[in-house]
């Protein structure tokens, strides 16, 4: 495709805006968009991402949280700055008037930087609502913008061990002392080489005998008897509790002149008493 001037031209820019009519169509603009920029208070802006993200999935992953679910959030920021946007491989296209394409690449290069478009959103629209009182217009809208604080979550996990620094000191450390010290500060270095073979072998069977009886202690475990539980002696029955023989012998003879459901000998008397005196008042 090539652009050139014709003897009726008498805008000498429209070259430059055929040239971007072009470069929008190149990058899957639709023409009804794209004849737009031939206007005069319309422009283009196309914004390079694809550099932004070195991780391909991060890339990805942020290009996708800038259109949003079913390209709500894109459709969101081209009711507030009045822009046409659309996002294709590695590259934004945005038509619209000068300061909506501002807002766009903002938006744009925030998102790539893993600022969630939703916070850029949320100040246009306060922005959008300031913009109608007059009032307000000369002032610093400063204090009505939200302020988002940016949360760094490290997922690094902390390493087992963490090495302390020491503290530093001019002086360097003192210099560890060699073999030939030790034995001189102990007085091997002076014995005979038959001692010193002596004193290894003396050495090694200490160590041997040590180890055996260790050995032979953890086997005699097995045949040490428990402690046994000490047996416990019943207790004597206290006076409290002992039983009456002598009164209980007195309820058994009791109960054996009464009869269940009978009289006793001293009351039937009173009673056939009681029916003789009543047949006599009869008579």
């Amino acid at each position: 495709m090539t652009v050139c001037t014709t003897k009726k031209t008498f805008d000498p820019y429209i070259i430059i805006r055929a040239r971007d009519l072009i470069k929008l169509l190149a990058r899957s603009v639709s023409f009804e968009q794209a004849v737009r920029i031939l206007q005069d208070d319309i422009a283009c802006d196309i914004i390079k991402i694809g550099s932004l993200v070195r991780n391909k999935e991060r890339f990805v992953k942020r290009r996708q949280r800038l259109i949003g679910p079913k390209g709500s959030t894109l459709k969101a920021l081209e009711l507030l700055t009045n822009c046409y946007i659309m996002v294709q491989g590695n590259t934004v296209s945005a038509i619209g008037p000068f300061n909506g394409l501002k807002e766009v690449r903002k938006v744009v290069l925030d998102t790539m930087k893993n600022i969630h478009p939703i916070y850029n959103i949320k100040t246009l629209m306060i922005k959008r609502e300031l913009a109608k009182d007059s009032e307000l217009r000369s002032q610093s809208w400063e204090r009505f913008l939200p302020h988002f604080k940016h949360k760094n979550v490290n997922k690094r996990k902390e390493p087992k061990k963490k090495t302390v620094k020491k503290e530093y000191t001019p002086f360097p450390p003192p210099q560890p002392e060699s073999q030939i010290d030790k034995e001189l500060a102990s007085g091997e270095y002076f014995l005979k080489a038959s001692q010193k073979k002596r004193q290894k072998m003396e050495a090694i069977k200490a160590k041997q005998a040590e180890a055996l009886s260790k050995r032979q202690e953890e086997r005699n475990k097995a045949f040490i008897p428990p402690k046994e539980k000490s047996v416990v002696k019943p207790k004597e029955a206290s006076t409290d509790t002992k039983i009456d023989v002598a009164a209980i012998k007195e309820k058994v003879k009791k109960a054996k002149n009464k009869k269940l459901g009978a009289l006793t000998t001293e009351e039937v008397k009173l009673k056939m008493e009681a029916d003789e005196k009543k047949k006599k008042k009869k008579k």
